[in-house]
């Protein structure tokens, strides 16, 4: 799963790699760029949304369900934690969870980061986790798959897709932690030329698979550990040196 992002690019770097324009409404979000976005502070972060493509617009980081009120949603993240707390949204589950299926024909968006962290889990010592950090080997930005909702006080808030990683994979390499259903997952990165389809109005239930099945390939990707800092709660890792690599003797896969 997905829970820690990086976004340094500015808005206006984002407008002009996108060819979009910005959609705030009333208030202005703020600069929006981090050296480490933590999924659990729910960060507001840049969208591309599916009803309005030319554009991109501030959304919160986890779900919100559609039909409650946004301005509880300190509550609900906390109440929901234990279930992720509405970061991710298992692509298998798209067109039949009652959180997920409004979204999957109308509000599915592209989330633009520079690069995301995934844990690995080191056989010795015990629960020894590293963070790896994955980012594009030819590009600035990655185009994540994500579905979003606005609540009926106009809270906008996303979730990242994920699908079960193949077996032998680097994402599964990496994250090698399996869920409670057994299985290694991964988040959805989009090749450019997989952006307009997305956002396309067009789609029926098999084209958006078909879309998440042939994803950005792994070997466009690179990854390689970085400071354990990143896990700390009790240490500012939103800094630029958070992406240095860091070589740990316990990591015994090749990356």
């Amino acid at each position: 799963m997905c829970f820690h992002a990086r976004i340094v690019l500015e808005a206006k770097d984002i407008e002009a790699l996108y060819n979009v324009t910005r959609s705030v409404g009333d208030t202005e979000p703020g600069r929006l760029v981090y050296n480490h976005a933590n999924g659990f502070s729910h960060p507001l972060m840049w969208a591309i949304p599916q009803e309005k493509p030319k554009h991109m617009t501030p959304m919160l980081w986890g779900l919100l369900p559609f039909n409650k009120q946004g301005a509880d949603h300190e509550k609900y993240y906390r109440d929901s934690i234990r279930y992720g707390a509405g970061l991710n949204a298992q692509a298998e589950k798209l067109f039949d969870f009652y959180m997920y299926k409004p979204s999957a024909l109308t509000r599915r968006c592209i989330v633009p980061v520079s690069g995301f962290f995934e844990p690995h889990t080191c056989p010795k010592p015990k629960n020894f986790k590293v963070p790896f950090y994955f980012e594009a080997e030819e590009s600035k930005c990655l185009n994540l798959a994500g579905i979003y909702s606005i609540t009926p006080d106009k809270y906008v808030s996303f979730a990242l897709l994920t699908k079960e990683a193949e077996q032998g994979s680097r994402y599964a390499k990496i994250h090698n932690n399996k869920n409670r259903d057994g299985e290694h997952r991964q988040v959805i990165p989009l090749a450019d030329n997989q952006i307009q389809a997305w956002l396309s109005d067009d789609l029926k239930q098999d084209d958006v698979y078909e879309i998440m099945d042939n994803d950005l390939p792994e070997d466009r990707l690179q990854a390689y550990p970085v400071s354990k800092d990143l896990f700390s709660p009790k240490i500012d890792s939103d800094r630029p040196d958070i992406i240095k690599k860091v070589d740990y003797p316990q990591i015994q896969i090749e990356y």
